[in-house]
């Protein structure tokens, strides 16, 4: 905006207009300009914009010489982008020149012209068209009016082949992602395929054939457990929710029996989410579908059990496991440690800090325990009262 400056708009000698364009805005570079729904008027020599009628009655506006346009090009709309504006880009040289305008200095070498209802003119074309003319420039016999036009020419199609370069790598991107949803639908078709040889290999693995040690036997069975669950329980394949919840119930307990005797007998229900989710590959569950498989598994007799503590933390743990023995298991390994705090013994039994201060509580409760709270935080000791001999 350092190129524009304060005018009349009072035509020059030999100086005609070729078109008006009304409600366009300026911008000086990428930033817009409080000089907006002006009037837009194109002459042989200048570009001049003003306020609604003010041209016309005479009054100061804003006009840039053309003799300082290296070059016009319409910005290309971006894809998110709904609006019914067109930009047209003016890129300008350098110049000495002190204009007396509405700014001194710029950080940019363009300023953009913003058609708010689009344009009734090929305003690209034209201007392209004045600056190869070169109309502001007077005839000379020396200098013949032919040779101006070819830097013009060369820069007029140095954009032609800018735009066609970036409507082709656009073209080349939208290609890349079709196929990479492409293979990923791919992926998705192959991955019970994939559980199915899973499967195969696990069982030739069982049965011991070929010249395996029992070392390799041990690790390719950890191998083929990191691949999850095969042939995972899907909403698709029952007709009710409740023979869906059944069945994925009894999928979720076998599945992770193991882990949770593992872990003391007992496993909060935000790591089953994740344990389950993981080991099931692409087909996921839901928190809801989660929560409602585990309530109907004490009604069938499996080996887990849902399990909420007064404080509202869910988890699941071994149908024989009750308060009581929780309480004395916790117990021994407080009287094996003479103290324990929560963040001791998750690390202990491997669970979470949430769920080893759960034990402690109940602990607590059946009078197994002791708490002491202090600077130093909440650890709970044995209770001498009732283990200790007078």
């Amino acid at each position: 905006m350092n190129r524009v400056k304060y005018t009349t708009p009072v035509l020059l000698d030999s100086e005609s207009t070729i078109v008006v364009e009304n409600n366009i805005r300026l911008y000086d570079g990428d930033q817009k300009t409080s000089f907006e729904g002006g009037e837009l008027i194109i002459t042989t020599h200048r570009i001049l914009w003003g306020r609604p009628g003010a041209i016309a009655r005479g009054q100061t506006c804003l006009s840039i010489n053309l003799d300082l346009v290296v070059f016009v090009e319409e910005e290309s709309p971006s894809a998110f982008s709904f609006s019914r504006s067109r930009k047209v880009i003016l890129h300008l040289s350098e110049t000495q020149e002190i204009v007396e305008g509405p700014q001194s200095s710029s950080y940019y070498n363009f300023i953009k012209l913003s058609f708010r209802e689009g344009y009734a003119n090929n305003v690209v074309g034209i201007l392209n068209d004045l600056l190869q003319k070169k109309l502001w420039e007077p005839l000379t016999p020396e200098m013949p009016t032919a040779l101006p036009q070819l830097p013009s020419i060369k820069l007029r199609t140095g954009i032609v082949g800018i735009e066609r370069s970036l409507q082709e790598k656009q073209k080349a991107t939208d290609e890349s992602i079709t196929v990479a949803f492409q293979d990923l639908s791919k992926l998705m078709t192959m991955a019970k395929d994939m559980v199915r040889l899973s499967r195969t290999i696990s069982t030739k693995i069982k049965e011991k054939q070929g010249d395996i040690t029992e070392d390799e036997t041990v690790r390719f069975k950890s191998y083929l457990m990191s691949l999850g669950i095969d042939d995972p329980v899907t909403r698709d394949s029952y007709k009710s929710d409740n023979q869906y919840y059944r069945s994925l119930a009894k999928q979720i307990s076998d599945f992770l029996l193991s882990h949770v005797e593992e872990m003391g007998g007992m496993m909060a229900l935000t790591d089953v989410f994740c344990r389950v989710n993981r080991a099931r590959s692409l087909e996921l569950l839901s928190p809801e579908d989660i929560l409602n498989a585990c309530r109907v598994m004490e009604s069938l007799g499996l080996p887990l059990k849902l399990y909420e503590f007064s404080s509202g933390v869910k988890v699941l743990e071994l149908s024989t496991l009750d308060n009581e023995s929780v309480a004395e298991s916790t117990a021994i390994l407080i009287e094996d440690q003479n103290s324990l705090s929560a963040e001791e013994l998750s690390q202990q039994l491997g669970i979470s800090v949430t769920l080893a201060k759960e034990r402690l509580l109940t602990a607590e409760k059946y009078g197994k325990c002791c708490r002491d709270d202090s600077i130093e935080g909440l650890r709970f000791y044995p209770n001498l009262f009732l283990t200790k001999e007078e």
